[in-house]
């Protein structure tokens, strides 16, 4: 058991959030902005919105562990100092990104960004849209996100096609590895991209991933910009060959001249795949968790990197 425990959010709304801790944790707000509040802080919980980026902050105090509010860590291990512990936010974001990914995926095939369109200008145009149901729906980078969008595409009587990294078998099925994606692609109907940014998935949807889907496939991406090659999105998007429905771009902000804005087959959201009500609770369920294993001397939940 350990006799104290120092914890830091970035914000009272978090702090508030978390509510009572036992005697032996104290609860510290530090941003990153100014001076850390304690030479000593045990578990580091980062901003949400440019955490990472400032992440070299944490060397500055003696840490056990640091917990990001984000599932996705691309980048971190350039930036994390040496003898640290970081965990990511699993269990916190799935749930929300895959509730995009669906939205994303129905508003695009049943047409909703052209209906909203029509009625700006109070016209009422009908037509018939691709749908979902019966659709082959291939969703690269199985991993939490990957199975809980797969989820809540079944029910819709899809049939899913998962691919990973590497190919396995799980209670499902097969999982396809990503050197199959060549094979596979010609039968998709949409691609849902949630693999995370590393350097083999930067710009893994290229050109010739983009020309092996079939006419009027729907490319959905609810994980990194530029795990797509923004420059084939444009290209095969302007020919009308294929659709877009994007959460996430290459470069963010997208800047407000950019092409992708004016095509009509083109669906932006601004990168909010985990932006709902659910990460509040859920970031603070984590967080205790966290505190609990650490009060404990246990290893924390989550680790992705030791430094």
């Amino acid at each position: 058991m350990v006799d104290s425990l120092i914890v830091s959010v970035p914000d009272s709304r978090l702090a508030n959030a978390v509510g009572d801790l036992p005697d032996a944790v104290e609860l510290v707000e530090w941003d990153f902005e100014g001076a850390p509040p304690r030479s000593r802080i045990d578990l580091v919980v980062p901003p949400y919105m440019g955490g990472s980026s400032r992440i070299g902050r944490v060397a500055e105090v003696s840490s056990r562990l640091v917990q990001s509010q984000s599932i996705g860590y691309d980048g971190v291990d350039e930036l994390l100092p040496e003898g640290i512990t970081f965990a990511n936010a699993s269990t916190v974001h799935e749930t929300a990104t895959a509730e995009l990914a669906l939205t994303l995926t129905l508003a695009a095939q049943r047409g909703l960004p052209e209906f909203v369109r029509n009625a700006e200008s109070g016209t009422w145009k009908s037509r018939m849209t691709p749908g979902l149901a019966d659709k082959n729906v291939m969703i690269l980078g199985y991993g939490g996100v990957g199975r809980a969008i797969e989820d809540r595409l079944l029910p819709f009587e899809t049939t899913v096609v998962r691919v990973a990294s590497r190919p396995r078998t799980d209670d499902r099925g097969a999982v396809h590895g990503v050197d199959e994606l060549s094979e596979l692609l010609p039968e998709v109907d949409i691609l849902i991209i949630v693999t995370p940014l590393t350097s083999k998935t930067t710009g893994l949807v290229n050109d010739d991933v983009l020309s092996a889907l079939p006419d009027g496939a729907l490319v959905v991406n609810v994980g990194r910009g530029p795990v797509a090659d923004t420059d084939a999105l444009v290209r095969h998007a302007t020919e009308g060959r294929i659709r877009l429905a994007l959460d996430v771009t290459d470069p963010e902000p997208l800047p407000e001249d950019h092409p992708l804005w004016s095509l009509p087959n083109v669906l932006i959201s601004p990168h909010v795949g985990g932006a709902s009500g659910a990460m509040l609770p859920r970031m603070v369920a984590l967080i205790r968790r966290q505190i609990d294993h650490l009060l404990a001397d246990e290893e924390p939940e989550n680790i992705v990197l030791r430094t």
